[in-house]
């Protein structure tokens, strides 16, 4: 790992054990990591559902084990995927009133998810209808609303992302990311991601390597300059979408982004903002 100091750092999106498919950490193994490279706080996300009753269990070991002498706080979310029955205002207003911080739309069961990868798209979640959101979804809004929390656009298309987005807006819903847009699988193109955050003010989510199929990963730090560059940096989220065990751990990781852009000429107070001072804001902690 290099140099650069990971103090206050931020993650808002990080894999862990236990998983259906293997970490790199359990959610323990991803919070001593973090408390000893002075992080404040990292989002756990599962594809399976909800984590907010893991993050309650790291917290209280934390406390437990360390005694109040770090300020690390791991943070729990809720993904609409199948596993929790699609998009469920009961299972995501649960996860809410429990402390989850993220409500994610479908990832691994949507229906562009299942398009980009051969699948039967029509086996996915409906989010739209006839070009407007479903009654769901209008529900869900308004718990994001209710409850202050971010809604991450996950895997939906670029098509599908604008749609949502304005219908949120109208809704009420503060607290827009759009999740990891430089991923193929969600493609959204540069022009698109500058219109998008240009006309409905949203957050990009901008993530360390994306997933090219067979194990393989592609780093997006060149891609992530050039985004800083067109959008601003305040309408940027440094995440890791860490994790896999394909990839640098999640603290080396996060340190060699942070690295990448400080060597590619992004100030300190630019990259301070984007990992520690905007996650900080969508949280609602201090940072």
């Amino acid at each position: 790992m290099s140099g650069i100091s990971l103090q206050g750092v931020i993650d808002m999106h990080v894999h862990s054990n236990p998983d259906i498919r293997k970490r790199a950490y359990d959610d323990f193994e991803l919070m001593e990591a973090a408390i000893r490279v002075g992080a404040r706080a990292i989002v756990l996300k599962t594809h399976q559902g909800a984590t907010m009753d893991r993050a309650y269990l790291c917290n209280r070991h934390n406390q437990i084990v360390h005694g109040g002498t770090n300020r690390f706080t791991m943070f729990g979310s809720i993904t609409l995927n199948r596993q929790v029955g699609d998009l469920n205002p009961a299972a995501a207003e649960a996860a809410l009133a429990l402390g989850a911080r993220v409500v994610w739309l479908p990832t691994s069961s949507a229906a562009n998810h299942l398009k980009q990868m051969g699948k039967d798209p029509a086996d996915g979640v409906c989010v739209l209808r006839d070009g407007k959101p479903v009654p769901e979804l209008l529900s869900i809004f308004r718990l994001c609303r209710e409850y202050d929390a971010v809604l991450g656009t996950a895997h939906l298309s670029p098509a599908e992302c604008f749609t949502v987005v304005e219908s949120a807006r109208a809704a009420g819903v503060r607290k827009i990311v759009v999740t990891h847009p430089e991923w193929w699988l969600v493609g959204m193109s540069l022009e698109d991601q500058v219109r998008i955050v240009r006309d409905y003010g949203v957050v990009l989510e901008r993530c360390f390597a994306q997933n090219m199929g067979g194990g393989h990963y592609q780093s997006n730090l060149p891609d992530n300059v050039n985004i800083i560059q067109a959008v601003g940096y305040e309408h940027v989220l440094i995440s890791t979408d860490g994790g896999q065990i394909e990839n640098p751990h999640w603290e080396d990781a996060m340190a060699q982004y942070l690295q990448y852009l400080t060597d590619h000429g992004i100030p300190e107070a630019q990259i301070t903002y984007m990992s520690r001072t905007l996650p900080a804001k969508l949280l609602g902690i201090d940072p």
